[in-house]
């Protein structure tokens, strides 16, 4: 039965999916994943696993009985899905549930990195349109540009949906072209930084994505070139980015996410042409709420149904 199944908790999580899980199950909070303060027996007991943040394979060699792992967002690079495949331990995600707010976020980062809206609130804040006049003109547009996106899947698509009414020119790179759009497709990333003037980056974490875009890419983008990066920090090669942004490589960069969380280079907060935000892309109460409701939706439909709602297509899914 679904109340006698152990869920280990691992670090902070949501607190929804802490209090739903603990209505249908046993739940077992460690500090972290590190799991240091659980016994032995403890852990030889554990079925099942929510998880915000690292799963890694030194914590599920340690519990022999594990099902399952439902991991909060849709990355889920801190889980060592390759550990959990061999084991036939399930991982879950949550995506679809963010797809709208982080969109959102991405066109509103977008605005804010041509347009300086944040600097411009400040001088207003300051009293300084009163008393030194207008707001200096800023120098860059959205008009006429040919924005590329670096990732068209179920994010991105929404990314371009909200493009569209902009009068942009769109196009994109993935892994392999896409039959149900008719954005333009480049086959390499430096193929599409050579064509557009803004960069939007929307790419899991993988050993194909980290670094990816780097010195070659900002210079193949222009001294006109607008980065924007909501996937995952360590995609963008950071040395690379402040040199391009000090140098007039490129014109400007809007950054969500970073390589060393919650660490932010000293150097790009010093730059007036970044906007930067605390990944924040997907942080609002009903979003955040959803993504809850899904880690605790997929533990629940495991035990009671022997199948998870959104597996990850690294852990194959055979029924309990």
């Amino acid at each position: 039965m679904s109340d006698q199944a152990l869920v280990l908790i691992p670090g902070r999580i949501h607190p929804r999916v802490r209090a739903r899980l603990a209505e249908r199950f046993e739940v077992l909070e460690v500090a972290d994943a590190s799991a240091a303060e659980a016994t032995p027996e403890q852990l030889a007991r554990v079925r099942g696993a929510a998880v915000s943040g690292r799963f890694p394979a030194s914590l599920i060699e340690r519990l022999p009985k594990l099902e399952m792992i439902g991991s909060f967002g849709v990355g889920y690079d801190g889980v060592d899905v390759g550990a959990a495949a061999a084991r036939g331990v399930i991982v879950t995600h949550t995506p679809d549930v963010l797809n709208d707010e982080v969109a959102d976020t991405t066109i509103a980062l977008l605005l804010n990195t041509v347009r300086q809206f944040h600097f411009a609130e400040r001088y207003l804040r300051e009293g300084r349109w009163e008393r030194e006049g207008a707001f200096p003109l800023s120098f860059l547009s959205l008009k006429g540009r040919k924005v590329g996106i670096h990732g068209l899947g179920r994010i991105g698509m929404e990314i371009a949906a909200r493009l569209a009414p902009f009068k942009v020119d769109i196009a994109y790179h993935t892994r392999r072209p896409r039959e149900d759009v008719s954005y333009v497709y480049h086959d390499s990333l430096i193929g599409l930084a050579k064509a557009v003037d803004i960069l939007i980056s929307i790419v899991p974490s993988t050993p194909q994505t980290n670094g990816a875009i780097n010195a070659e890419v900002l210079a193949a983008l222009g001294s006109n070139g607008v980065l924007i990066n909501v996937g995952r920090g360590t995609t963008v090669d950071d040395a690379a980015l402040i040199a391009a942004l000090q140098n007039g490589t490129i014109a400007a960069a809007g950054l969500d996410v970073f390589a060393a969380e919650p660490h932010v280079p000293q150097a790009l907060i010093d730059l007036p042409n970044v906007s930067l935000l605390p990944h924040v892309a997907s942080a609002s109460v009903p979003t955040r709420d959803a993504m809850a409701d899904l880690v605790a939706d997929n533990v629940i439909s495991w035990f009671d149904t022997g199948r998870p709602l959104t597996p990850v297509p690294e852990t194959p899914v055979s029924p309990r």
